[in-house]
């Protein structure tokens, strides 16, 4: 859910972003389809920061962001909780091989 109202790990000190999103409870594939839609609506250079409490998200997020062209960041989380910081990249994913 972008933008709902969320406690301390989306009011933690973080960067600011251009989308927050507050996929803890869901479970793989859901945060990382939330997060390429969100990319999707963001120009090159946009933020998305994704908070998720999911363990194969924390594999699954920087994955997808980096194959997508994506650049990715893990945030420090509380807990169980992974926060990660994608930037949009130019579009241009990278190649596979």
């Amino acid at each position: 859910m972008a933008n709902r109202g969320v406690d301390d790990a989306a009011n933690a000190p973080f960067p600011p972003a251009d989308i927050v999103i507050d996929a803890r409870g869901l479970t793989c594939p859901l945060p990382v389809i939330r997060m390429e839609a969100a990319l999707r609506r963001l120009a090159p250079g946009g933020d998305v920061r994704i908070i998720t409490d999911d363990p194969l998200a924390a594999v699954d997020i920087p994955h997808f962001a980096r194959i997508g062209g994506h650049n990715c960041r893990r945030l420090v989380g509380t807990g169980e909780i992974c926060v990660f910081l994608v930037t949009r990249g130019e579009n241009r994913p990278l190649e596979k091989g």
